[in-house]
């Protein structure tokens, strides 16, 4: 099993006042997310870790020679980071396209260790992860299910959409090889087409609606994890998140 980590992006919401580098180098007691992030995927059969970097890559590239100088890690540079996130997904199509299952994951996440050990041990080889527990609104990705089947898969939903269930998306996935192979191929015809502004999620979201027998999820609401997008996510990682992941492990 390979591991891709999207680690390119910005972050511009987040302020340069708060944290002018890559989100993914942000500490919390004095671990950045990035060696948070390798240091978990240590726990699982994952036979390598590619991470697509962009803004201030020297940056990161210290940061693993620092805390992951093994061949378990590889770099992949997306040049056009300023764009959408699905430039970072089509930067890294070729490890997609490799014929192995896949963890693909955001960088800018504090999350318990048992939220990577679902996709792993879970038993689907096709997996989301939803957390039922979440403030409704434009950010979150939501994902929507109906007889238990899922049904939608993005941030603004069409307001006919029927359905029994609705949680957001961890932003963590597990792709069997052939649907892996699928998704490299999607994020070529989006950069062919010049949609390269568009997140990577509308990707993941083509073949989930295109194959939806193939696709299930994992509840993982009571784990305690953050996506780290505004000033204010800091503040509630360090006094809320972070206090419960320690205990966790513990």
């Amino acid at each position: 099993m390979k591991a891709m980590i999207l680690a390119a992006g910005i972050g511009r919401r987040l302020g340069r006042a708060v944290h002018d580098g890559p989100k993914c180098l942000i500490k919390f007691n004095g671990i950045s997310l990035l060696e948070r992030h390798l240091e978990t995927m240590r726990r699982y059969p994952i036979e390598e870790v590619v991470v697509a970097v962009g803004y201030q890559r020297e940056a990161i590239e210290e940061e693993i020679s620092r805390v992951a100088p093994d061949p378990l890690v590889r770099l992949v540079y997306n040049p056009n980071y300023q764009k959408g996130s699905i430039v970072s997904l089509w930067s890294v199509r070729e490890h997609l396209a490799s014929g192995d299952d896949v963890l693909l994951t955001d960088a800018d996440v504090l999350y318990d260790h048992r939220l990577l050990q679902r996709l792993v041990n879970g038993g689907s080889r096709n997996c989301f992860l939803l957390d039922r527990d979440f403030e409704p609104g434009d950010e979150p990705v939501k994902l929507c299910l109906r007889n238990n089947r899922l049904v939608e898969f993005r941030k603004q939903l069409n307001p006919a959409l029927e359905f029994d269930m609705c949680g957001e998306s961890v932003g963590f996935f597990r792709f069997s090889s052939d649907i892996a192979k699928q998704l490299a191929a999607r994020s070529e015809f989006y950069i062919s087409a010049g949609l390269d502004k568009e997140p990577y999620e509308e990707a993941i979201r083509d073949l989930l609606l295109a194959f939806p027998d193939k696709f299930t999820y994992e509840d993982i609401t009571g784990l305690p994890w953050i996506e780290i997008d505004f000033p204010s996510d800091i503040r509630r990682a360090e006094w809320d998140i972070l206090p419960k992941i320690t205990k966790s492990e513990h």
